[in-house]
């Protein structure tokens, strides 16, 4: 384990400690929530380690499944507590918002820093076309049940059947597009760029693996229920509507540290990884979290998650979804392109601020 590994690790026990303190002590909100924020993050962040390092003992195939399943754990366990307390729409905000701060936010500083340091960067096209075309399926999904209700059509009555129908649908995409990943061409998917045997010798070992994963795993749980229960008075605090909250503040506390590998790797001016890594987070979240916590919503006993949603986080996402694929079609960046996608991710950000 290295040196800045056992840092993240102690830091992560501290803030989780701290957390804990403040939240039994009924602490002031903002403050409370502040520390519970850094301290989710930095649990996204061990969680992260551990993944990579159980992948690593069990092949480059399973690293991206275990990814999947595991990367969005904090953000998993934050929108269950969240639902159980009637948060529908800050969920619903959270997701797209970490739809957008992936395909925006993460991308563009990526894209920015990377083409700062090393100019005009390439990158393999193929990976993100199968994903943005992907990413426009996840958008007709959201969509369609909103048309559904917005219109008043014979199927808005059923609208519940309807989500349902949607999110099996789109579970079926995501397994489908994880056994693609594992089995399918190699030309579609970015491999991620050798390490010499010397740095693969300082992986940790099994035991320690599985039992860090397990504590930051559990630690994740009990830091996501504390981070909603001071969500809400923060926000009353703060003036922060529902919809920023989600759109903005839980999404970046449960996704962004996760991604700062993707602007590291651009920096570093390897480009197919990096975009790679970013948008399959943001994809991700479309086609596996989303439609998942819509199933399970029927069965926590808290709010129903839909997948209708307001017409401005509709065109929100549609801007993302076509501005990204414009970006990353050909192949190539310039940090103006990353520029372009950070100011557009303000705008947005911007214009939920109100309400």
């Amino acid at each position: 384990m290295t040196k800045k590994e056992k840092i993240i690790i102690a830091l992560g026990v501290l803030i989780t400690l701290l957390s804990a303190a403040l939240h039994f002590a009924h602490a002031n909100a903002v403050i409370t929530f502040g520390v519970v924020a850094v301290a989710l993050s930095l649990l996204a962040m061990v969680v992260g380690d551990a993944t990579e390092q159980l992948g690593k003992k069990m092949g480059p195939a399973v690293t991206g499944i275990l990814q999947s399943a595991l990367g969005n754990l904090p953000e998993l366990f934050v929108c269950i507590f969240a639902l159980r307390a009637g948060l529908s729409q800050v969920v619903q905000a959270a997701l797209i918002g970490s739809i957008l701060g992936n395909s925006l936010l993460v991308l563009g500083l990526a894209l920015f820093f990377g083409g700062i340091k090393n100019g005009t960067q390439y990158f393999k096209s193929e990976p993100p076309k199968m994903i943005s075309t992907l990413m426009v399926l996840a958008f007709a999904a959201l969509i369609i049940p909103t048309l559904t209700v917005n219109f008043q059509t014979a199927a808005a009555i059923h609208i519940n059947a309807l989500d349902c129908t949607v999110a099996v649908v789109l579970l079926l995409i995501f397994a489908a597009s994880v056994f693609y990943s594992v089995k399918g061409d190699k030309n579609t998917i970015a491999v991620e760029p050798k390490t010499n045997s010397a740095v693969k010798a300082k992986g940790w070992s099994m035991p320690v693996t599985l039992i860090v994963l397990t504590i930051a795993g559990i630690g994740a749980a009990f830091v996501s229920d504390w981070f909603v229960d001071a969500l809400q008075p923060a926000m009353k605090t703060l003036g922060i509507n529902d919809v920023f909250a989600g759109l903005v503040i839980v999404a970046i506390a449960g996704n962004a540290i996760e991604n700062v590998v993707g602007i590291q790797l651009a920096i570093k001016n390897k480009s197919d990884y990096s975009v790679s890594v970013i948008l399959n987070s943001s994809l991700q979240v479309a086609i596996g979290l989303f439609p998942l916590l819509v199933l399970l919503s029927f069965v926590l006993g808290g709010a129903i998650l839909s997948f209708v949603v307001s017409p401005m986080l509709i065109i929100a996402l549609a801007l993302s979804v076509i501005v990204t694929a414009f970006i990353v079609f050909d192949g190539e960046s310039i940090w103006l392109e990353g520029l372009a996608l950070i100011c557009l991710y303000v705008i947005i950000a911007s214009s939920f601020w109100w309400g």
